[in-house]
């Protein structure tokens, strides 16, 4: 479990930008036999690639793949090569975390020999704080005694700097029943620590396949949709869990002294505009 780097301007501003869920399959393989989820995350790229500002730090956060295989994790590598900006890596239930760092090996963040997949980011005006809620086998989270007292180490050591903090699993329940079946466990807790230290800006997730936000510990969560596949809006009990094809997108999260963080959904596609307000819907060029 790493820390990194040594900290820049704290006055500047700086855009990051998360994406998830990626569930990565080996050539020619589908995933749940109907999305080819490759093209996909090559699409996010692009998007990434043509924003106006260029995000600063991209955060990828878990379920990368899909059945955590070295074929997998070199296909995620190949998809991801041409972002010129840091890119940063956590697992979520889906992933494999030796194979991860196999794949990886110049991602020097990835604490090597080491039970979890944690470590903190010192780069950037604000502080980030990566968060390993994997159980090998298990769809569920945790973040155990050892992830969570590390964490409360790590926020003590820098209680005047803004951070967020970022993990697979979120912690908070949603509503959609088969989600928050699989959900963090030893959320509580987490809480209570986040909740002491009020440095601490967001937590970005994944898991949920949906954009969802919610208050927790004196601050806020939130998840990001898919790069690919969404899990349908289904706040009804006893329903099957469903997946859609609703538009794919990330989150660009933008830190600015003295306003904070504050979140956008960017989807990922073509769709018509943009237009002026003025002038009759001239087509911006």
């Amino acid at each position: 479990m790493l820390l990194l780097g040594r900290a820049r301007d704290y006055s500047l501003a700086v855009l990051i930008a998360q994406i998830t869920d990626m569930h990565i399959r080996p050539e020619g393989v589908l995933a749940y036999g109907r999305i080819d989820t490759a093209p996909y995350l090559a699409r996010a790229v692009q998007h990434l690639l043509g924003l106006k500002p260029r995000p600063d730090v991209v955060l990828a956060t878990g379920d990368l793949v899909d059945a955590g295989s070295a074929a997998e994790y070199g296909r995620l590598r190949a998809l991801l090569a041409p972002l010129p900006m840091p890119v940063y890596l956590i697992p979520g239930n889906h992933d494999d975390r030796d194979a991860l760092v196999a794949a990886f090996t110049d991602h020097r963040y990835l604490p090597r020999g080491g039970q979890f997949i944690q470590y903190v980011v010192e780069d950037f005006p604000v502080r980030l704080i990566a968060l390993d809620t994997l159980v090998p086998g298990q769809h569920g989270g945790l973040l155990c005694e050892e992830r969570l007292d590390w964490l409360a180490a790590r926020l003590a050591e820098a209680p005047d700097r803004p951070t967020v903090i970022f993990m697979h699993h979120p912690p908070f329940e949603t509503g959609i029943e088969h989600m928050d079946g699989y959900g963090l466990a030893r959320s509580r807790e987490f809480i209570e620590v986040v909740s002491r230290h009020p440095q601490v800006e967001g937590v970005l997730c994944g898991h949920l396949h949906r954009p969802i936000q919610a208050r927790v510990g004196g601050t806020v969560a939130s998840t990001v949709p898919s790069t690919a596949h969404q899990v349908e809006l289904d706040l009804e009990k006893g329903n099957p869990l469903m997946f859609t094809m609703e538009p794919p997108a990330c989150q660009l999260h933008l830190w600015r002294p003295g306003a904070g963080l504050v979140s956008h959904p960017s989807y990922i596609g073509a769709y018509d505009g943009p237009y002026r307000f003025s002038d009759g819907g001239k087509v911006v060029r």
